[in-house]
């Protein structure tokens, strides 16, 4: 059959189409061939939409505004190969650990192209900031600066800081991602932050007054873009092998996989897409919910999701996993986590390798 790219929803990676062989191909890559090489789950990655991504917001930024950066909002994604490809198409980071802060510097960034985040850092991750050269530490609270303040006297050292404010908006989305409300554990309130701002140093008086005039936008201002799931979500489909068929009230289609690589939908109730890659054209024809192999009713990764005729063995791809899925997946019910596989014009190699069972155990004493 003639390969075809029209067919897609646009949450697949750009360039998935369906090859000569009628199965799914992400990154020029076979799915198929992909789960018998790699097994599943495994997180494929399409290294080329990660790139024109990170590119777009560039590009659509530099055309806009002047004085900016683009931020990687790498709670997303922290794995080193991404940091990697996205420093290298001119992105700075945002880490929220001295974990991912170690991860980013691992792959080769620049420590001043670097943002440390957290509502509660601790004096070792600040220290560890100093040592390796932060670009920036984001204070998040009076405790924050507190302490930042005794590293500095104590190192000798000057550090540039930005101040998270919540400006008491919140955003119409799932009650544990809002941010930006009042009551938040993240940040200052507007009312504290013009005392936190005061507080910090002589040499942000300038700021003060900006930030008292609630930060007119002007050529002069700059502007720094934190994208991270809109980076890196859409670049990753998480490939699955069904173990199961079960029909009673519903139909349940069960996986190898599910609330250890993908807690998204457990934590957010996040909805997602699924296919089965060999025949990912042919008719939807039954209602099925796709559920994890974990000792909870709630592992259910899709909860109405059509497929054509599920039998075991399948191989059911669901897209946009690259955001939150590698970051959150966890050892729940002893299962090894995933690898993340890159893959780029037909090639794919292992960025992240699966975890052993000797792995589960590596911490035992």
């Amino acid at each position: 059959m003639p390969a075809t790219t029209t067919t897609f929803s646009h949450v697949y990676p750009q360039g998935t189409r369906v090859n000569e062989r009628g199965r799914l191909e992400i990154g020029g890559c076979d799915a198929i061939e992909l789960a018998r090489e790699f097994g599943t789950p495994a997180y494929v990655v399409a290294e080329d939409d990660l790139r024109a991504r990170a590119r777009a917001f560039v590009e659509t930024l530099a055309a806009r505004h002047a004085d900016y950066d683009v931020l990687f909002a790498s709670k997303a994604f922290p794995c080193t190969a991404v940091y990697r490809v996205l420093a290298e198409e001119g992105l700075s980071c945002d880490v929220a650990s001295g974990g991912e802060l170690a991860l980013a510097l691992k792959a080769g960034l620049h420590p001043r192209r670097l943002y440390l985040h957290g509502n509660a850092k601790s004096e070792t991750e600040l220290r560890q900031a100093l040592d390796t050269g932060v670009g920036h530490i984001v204070l998040d609270s009076f405790d924050d600066f507190e302490r930042l303040e005794r590293a500095c006297a104590e190192l000798d050292r000057r550090q540039e800081v930005l101040i998270r404010v919540t400006p008491d908006v919140a955003g119409d989305t799932h009650q544990a991602m809002s941010t930006g409300q009042a009551d938040s554990k993240f940040g200052f309130t507007m009312d504290q932050a013009p005392t936190a701002i005061e507080e910090i140093s002589e040499y942000i008086d300038a700021v003060v007054s900006a930030a008292h005039e609630l930060l007119p936008r002007g050529p002069e201002t700059r502007l720094l873009l934190e994208p991270g799931r809109a980076l890196v979500a859409n670049s990753t489909v998480t490939l699955y092998t069904v173990e199961t068929v079960k029909r009673n009230v519903s139909t349940w289609v069960a996986v190898d996989g599910g609330m250890s690589d993908n807690l998204r939908p457990m934590l957010y109730g996040s909805v997602y897409e699924g296919l089965i890659a060999d025949r990912p054209l042919a008719a939807a024809n039954e209602r099925c919910r796709l559920a994890g192999k974990h000792c909870e009713s709630g592992d259910v990764i899709i909860r109405d999701v059509a497929l054509a005729d599920p039998t075991p063995g399948d191989i059911v791809v669901t897209p946009v996993t690259g955001a939150y899925g590698h970051a959150l997946a966890n050892n729940y019910n002893g299962v090894p986590r995933p690898p993340v596989i890159f893959c780029r014009d037909g090639s794919a190699r292992v960025v992240v390798r699966r975890e052993t069972l000797d792995d589960l155990a590596g911490r035992d004493l």
